[in-house]
């Protein structure tokens, strides 16, 4: 049974192929959601293309770790790191980004819902993060 299996490779350790296949859509859906957000800042800093610019990596990384073990092992590894390093380096622009609203931190429910979302970056760091575990992980059978 399919289901048996899965609770098997999951207890094992074994869901390389899943976790990639995962990071792949995580960074698709991340990636036009960042799109949207950052189109409506008006790309204000030329670093927020990043994060959108990564979105298609993570998905071509997560794809090609889906289909072979070497590409999970090398390339998949490379693109999560980035990814998960632009989600910290996010989180601290936008950190940055409320402070540097009026009223800063001072104001920090008014600023920190109506600035750059402080949360939203270290969504895209857990995207990297699946992508990371996945390059550790064992590969089903």
């Amino acid at each position: 049974m399919i289901g048996r299996r899965a609770v098997r490779n999951v207890r094992h350790g074994r869901l390389e192929r899943s976790l990639a296949l995962l990071t792949a859509a995580g960074s698709a859906v991340t990636a036009a959601e960042i799109f949207l957000e950052h189109d409506r800042a008006g790309f204000g800093n030329r670093v927020m293309w990043w994060p959108v610019l990564l979105g298609p990596v993570g998905v071509a990384a997560g794809l090609a770790g889906f289909a072979d073990e070497r590409a999970a092992r090398t390339a998949l590894p490379l693109a999560s790191a980035a990814i998960v390093a632009n989600g910290l380096q996010g989180t601290y622009l936008h950190v940055r980004g409320i402070a540097q609203k009026p009223g800063g931190w001072r104001m920090a429910r008014y600023n920190i819902e109506l600035g750059p979302p402080l949360f939203a970056p270290l969504l895209m760091s857990m995207v990297g993060g699946m992508g990371l575990l996945a390059s550790v992980l064992r590969r089903e059978r």
